[in-house]
C-alpha cells in the first residue's frame, strides 16, 4: 500500500476549500458593495465579529450623542461615557431597567431614533443568522488524488467521492471536465474546457461512496496525453457534484479539482469495502485516499 502526498508546483483553479484561486487585477472591490452576500460567505467567527463590532460602534455613537446634549439622562453621571454607553445598550435592546431614563426633549428624540434603529438592526441580524443556518451546505469528500488504471481493458481515470453526512443525496449528478491551456493560431493563450464522458454520471441515491470513472478512449480529451504533458500544458481536472439533500429538500453542490501532480498513473485505489462478521457491509473511510500500484 502506498499513501500519497500532495506535491503541487502550479496553482490550481479551485482551492481545497472550494473557492476559486483567481487574482482579479483592475476589478472593483465588488464584495464590499454587496454586504449581505459578503456576510453570507464569510466564516462564522468573522460574521459574528462584524456584527459585534457594528453593535459596539452604534452604541458608542449614540453614547457620544447623548453626551453632546448635556445632562439629559436621569441618574447618570454627567459627562460619563460608560453611563451613556450602557444607557444606549439598554435603549437599543429595549431592556429598560428604569434606573436611567431620558429627562430632556433632546434625549427623548435620541431614544426614539435609537429604538427604531435597534428594531431594524435586530431584524437584519436575525435574518442574517437564519439565512446562514438555513443555507444548504454539502459535506462531500473527494479523494486527494485521482488515478489512471485499467478497467475492462481500457485505461480509465478514477476518483472517489463520499457523502460525509448520515443521509441521502437524491438524484446526484457528477460532471468532469478537463481544463487546459492552448495557444491559438493567432498566438493567444486560452483556457479551454472539455467535457469528459463517465461510465456513470448519475446516482439516484448517493449515501456512501462513489467511484467516478472516465474511460480514456479515442474520444477522450486525455487520449494520448502523457504525465509530462499534463504538467507542461497546465491541465486540471475539474469535478462538480450536485444533488438534492433529503433532509432539507434543497439542492446542494460541491466542487474539486486535480492538477497534473495529483493524477497518479498505473495506480489503483485501495479497496475499502468489506463485510462484518454478521454479514453487514462495511466501509473503511480511514483508507479512502490510499492507493497502491497495479498488480499488488
Amino acid at each position: 500500500m502506498k499513501k500519497t502526498r500532495r506535491k503541487i508546483s502550479k496553482p490550481r483553479m479551485i482551492n481545497r476549500d472550494g473557492g476559486f484561486n483567481v487574482v482579479r487585477i483592475g476589478a472593483s472591490n465588488y464584495r464590499w458593495r454587496d454586504p449581505y452576500h459578503l456576510l453570507l460567505t464569510l466564516c462564522w467567527y468573522k460574521t459574528l465579529g462584524f456584527i459585534t463590532l457594528g453593535y459596539v460602534l452604534a452604541n458608542a455613537f449614540f453614547a457620544f450623542a447623548y453626551l453632546a446634549g448635556g445632562d439629559g439622562i436621569e441618574n447618570a453621571r454627567p459627562g460619563n461615557f460608560l453611563d451613556a454607553f450602557f444607557f444606549s445598550v439598554q435603549t437599543m435592546a429595549s431592556i429598560g431597567y428604569g434606573a436611567m431614563y431620558p429627562k430632556t426633549t433632546y434625549a427623548n428624540i435620541l431614544v426614539t431614533i435609537e429604538a427604531l434603529l435597534g428594531l431594524i438592526g435586530l431584524a437584519m441580524a436575525t435574518g442574517l443568522m437564519f439565512a446562514r443556518f438555513s443555507l444548504p451546505q454539502a459535506r462531500v469528500m473527494f479523494s486527494r488524488v485521482a488515478v489512471i488504471t485499467s478497467y475492462n481493458g481500457i485505461p480509465t481515470l478514477m476518483l472517489r467521492v463520499a457523502n460525509e453526512r448520515q443521509n441521502w443525496i437524491l438524484e446526484a449528478q457528477v460532471r468532469v471536465s478537463l481544463v487546459r491551456s492552448e495557444i491559438t493560431k493567432e498566438g493567444d493563450v486560452m483556457r479551454r474546457f472539455y467535457d469528459m464522458s463517465l461510465v456513470r454520471s448519475q446516482s439516484p441515491l448517493f449515501a456512501l461512496t462513489w467511484t467516478v470513472m472516465h474511460p480514456i478512449d479515442e474520444s477522450s480529451p486525455l487520449y494520448g496525453v502523457t504525465p509530462e504533458a499534463m504538467v507542461e500544458d497546465d491541465m486540471e481536472i475539474v469535478v462538480t457534484l450536485t444533488g438534492l439533500d433529503e433532509t432539507v429538500t434543497q439542492t446542494i453542490h460541491a466542487r474539486h479539482s486535480y492538477v497534473g501532480e495529483e493524477i497518479l498513473w498505473n495506480m489503483r485505489f485501495v479497496d475499502i469495502l468489506s463485510k462484518t462478521r454478521d454479514g453487514r457491509r462495511s466501509i473503511n473511510y480511514t483508507r479512502f485516499h490510499d492507493v497502491m500500484p497495479i498488480g499488488d
